[in-house]
C-alpha cells in the first residue's frame, strides 16, 4: 500500500499568481526527473488547459482556488508522490487510462508487450481463424486487456487480477474507450477465474525480487502497490504459478507473451520451456536492449 506522509504546508503567499512565475517556482519544489516538464503538467492539469495552451499565455493570473489547488499538488510532489497518481492519468498505446494508487502506472516497455501480441494475432487472422479470445492476466489499469480490444475488433477479452480495486480502475478505462462489451473482468488468482480455455494469453507480473525491493526508486516502492510488484525472494513467484497454470487454460496453436526483469531472460525461457516442451520459446528485447518479453507460440 502507498505510504501516507503528511502534506508540508504551502501558503497561498508562496505561490505566484502567473503562469510563468508559478512554473518556475514549482520546478524548485516538484520531485521529479523533469521538473520542469512536471510542474507544466501538474498546472496544466489544474487549469483545465493542455501544455500547448498554458506555455502560450505565460502572464495569465492565477485564480486563489487554482493557486491552491496547484500548491496542495506541487506539495505531495515535493514528497515524492508519482506525477501520475497526482493527474490521475496515464498515456499507454497512444490512449488515456486512469490510475490511483491501487493500480501500478503503466511503462512505456510494456507498449512492447502489446506489439508483440498484436503482431502474432493479425498473422493468426491470415490464416482463417474465428473470433481471438485472449486473456489478460493481472490486469491492473487494464491497459494491456484494453489497448488489444481496441486493436482487434474482432476478439472477445478476459481480464483478471486479485485487486477488485484495480478490477473497478480497468472496468472505467474500459468503458472510456469502449469496449466493455468485449471484456470480462474476473476476481481471482492469475488464471484461475478463466471460465475457457482462450486463444492467447498476455501478462506483465509482479517479478521485483525481495533482495532488490530497497533498491527500487522511492516513488515506485512507497507508492506503487506492492501486490503488483513483488515477485517473491528471487521475483519468479509469481511468473512460476503463472507458467504451471498456462497450458491448462491455452488453446491448441495458442501463444502467451509476458513481460519480464532485464536479467530474468535466461530464467524465465527456461521455465517457459519446462512449460511448453513443444512450443517455441523466444527472448524480445526492449528498445533499450534489455530483454523484456518472453514468447511461446507453435
Amino acid at each position: 500500500m502507498p505510504v501516507t506522509r503528511p502534506h508540508p504546508e504551502t501558503t497561498m503567499a508562496e505561490v505566484p499568481r502567473t503562469v510563468g512565475e508559478a512554473l518556475r517556482w514549482a520546478a524548485r519544489q516538484v520531485r521529479a526527473p523533469q521538473p520542469r516538464l512536471a510542474a507544466e503538467v501538474l498546472l496544466a492539469h489544474v487549469l483545465g488547459l493542455s501544455r500547448a495552451s498554458l506555455l502560450a499565455h505565460p502572464e495569465r493570473a492565477l485564480t486563489e482556488a487554482e493557486a491552491a489547488a496547484f500548491a496542495r499538488l506541487v506539495a505531495r510532489s515535493a514528497q515524492g508522490e508519482p506525477l501520475f497518481y497526482l493527474i490521475g492519468e496515464r498515456e499507454f498505446y497512444g490512449m488515456p487510462f486512469k490510475v490511483t494508487p491501487a493500480v501500478l502506472i503503466p511503462r512505456p516497455e510494456t507498449e512492447h508487450l502489446v506489439d508483440a501480441a498484436l503482431e502474432w494475432a493479425r498473422s493468426r487472422a491470415y490464416r482463417h481463424y474465428g473470433p481471438l479470445c485472449f486473456a489478460d492476466i493481472g490486469t491492473g489499469s487494464g491497459c494491456i486487456a484494453v489497448a488489444l480490444a481496441v486493436y482487434l475488433p474482432n476478439s472477445h477479452g478476459y481480464a483478471t487480477d486479485l485487486s477488485e480495486e484495480a478490477l473497478a480502475v480497468a472496468r472505467e478505462n474500459a468503458a472510456r474507450h469502449g469496449v466493455s462489451h468485449r471484456l470480462t473482468f474476473l476476481q481471482g488468482d492469475l488464471c484461475t477465474p478463466l471460465p475457457e480455455p482462450v486463444d492467447l494469453l498476455v501478462a506483465n507480473l509482479p517479478y521485483v525480487a525481495r533482495t532488490e525491493w530497497e533498491a527500487l526508486d522511492p516513488a515506485i516502492r512507497n507508492y506503487e502497490p506492492t501486490l503488483a510488484l513483488d515477485g517473491g525472494a528471487d521475483g519468479l513467484e509469481v511468473i512460476q504459478c503463472f507458467l504451471a497454470q498456462a497450458p491448462r487454460v491455452l488453446r491448441p496453436m495458442g501463444a502467451v507473451f509476458l513481460e519480464i526483469g532485464a536479467g530474468q531472460g535466461a530464467a524465465v525461457t527456461a521455465l517457459a520451456r519446462a512449460a511448453f516442451p513443444r512450443a517455441v520459446v523466444r527472448l524480445l528485447q526492449d528498445a533499450a536492449g534489455l530483454d523484456r518479453i518472453v514468447a511461446i507460440t507453435h
